[in-house]
């Protein structure tokens, strides 16, 4: 089963179906995968994929767009790790009505690789999109589909749902509150399906998927705290996170324990003066005064301006 073998070989309608299977069982490879070590793959995790006898990358090297040899249409797409966002090579974007944008490659719209993406938009086809959320490791979202092409901008419109998508589909004439409302929806999605999620691992990676206040070991029990609510405006970056267990997430969120702009530990006074057994005074007072176990990069260290507007109101709490 080789390339342009593969096309000479089968009818159209066989190979759309080989092409369906295909997707259905990358899909359930990556269901897979998140069952057994998470939410984030290898890139050795992605090239070990197989389908009926062979192996088959789910992720192509040196390349955002994966198109497997034979097929037309575009398997998966890539978002490039950079510690710096403003390093990377393309600007992947949130457009004014909430979608994701992902942009050609190069300028060239007749290129083979966003021939790919026009088929995969055209045929329906659901994609993978992969996030880089360190070297060589990825938070994979899918199916995602491609509803439009925007070619002055170089770029695909992407729906992370089928509601999404049928919402971008539809020829119904938005007033401005409903497109306020598609709006919200969309940023409500993005923000779960994605931003989270891509936030998530990229904190426990930079505290070595350990919580920083009581260093437990068990990323099935942590959680990314935001310093600064995205609700409020905080963005989904390293800096404006810390990696929690369960349990110091929620006493950080209910303003129990707050961090001091220099790493230091504090507990509210009247949680200090209880007396309730071993798990009150292991878990939350025995941590007065202690030191945050904070990242080794300075730059994925917590941003003190955000933990000194975030300090000011656990102060004010009590």
């Amino acid at each position: 089963m080789r390339g342009s073998g593969l096309q000479r070989i089968l009818p159209h309608m066989a190979l759309e179906d080989l092409d369906d299977r295909l997707r259905a069982a990358a899909f359930a490879y990556l269901d897979n995968l998140r069952q057994r070590q998470g939410d984030h793959a290898s890139y050795k995790d992605l090239e070990a994929f197989e389908f009926e006898g062979r192996r088959i990358s789910l992720i192509q090297r040196m390349r955002g767009i994966r198109v497997v040899s034979g097929f037309e249409a575009a398997l998966s797409i890539l978002t490039t790790y950079r510690a710096r966002p403003e390093d990377r090579p393309y600007e992947d974007r949130e457009g004014p009505d909430g979608y994701l944008r992902y942009k050609w490659r190069g300028t060239d719209p007749a290129a083979y690789d966003n021939v790919a993406l026009r088929r995969a938009m055209e045929r329906g086809k659901p994609l993978a999109w992969f996030f880089g959320v360190a070297t060589g490791t990825y938070v994979p979202v899918y199916p995602v589909w491609l509803v439009e092409e925007e070619h002055d901008e170089h770029e695909f419109v992407v729906a992370l749902t089928p509601d999404m998508r049928e919402q971008w589909l539809s020829e119904t004439v938005f007033n401005p509150v409903d497109l306020a409302l598609r709006r919200q929806y969309a940023q409500t999605v993005v923000r779960q399906r994605l931003h989270q999620r891509v936030f998530r691992e990229r904190v426990l990676m930079a505290y070595a998927a350990q919580c920083a206040l009581c260093r437990l070991r068990h990323p099935e029990l942590l959680d990314a705290a935001h310093i600064k609510e995205d609700s409020e405006g905080g963005e989904p970056v390293v800096p404006n996170g810390v990696a929690m267990c369960a349990i110091h997430h929620r006493a950080f969120d209910a303003q129990v324990l707050g961090i001091r702009p220099d790493y230091v530990i504090q507990v509210r006074s009247d949680v200090l003066a209880e007396t309730d057994g071993p798990t009150l005074q292991h878990a939350l007072q025995g941590l007065h005064g202690g030191a945050l176990v904070v990242p080794r990069q300075k730059a994925s260290r917590p941003d003190p301006t955000l933990l000194e507007e975030r300090y000011e109101r656990f102060r004010l709490a009590g």
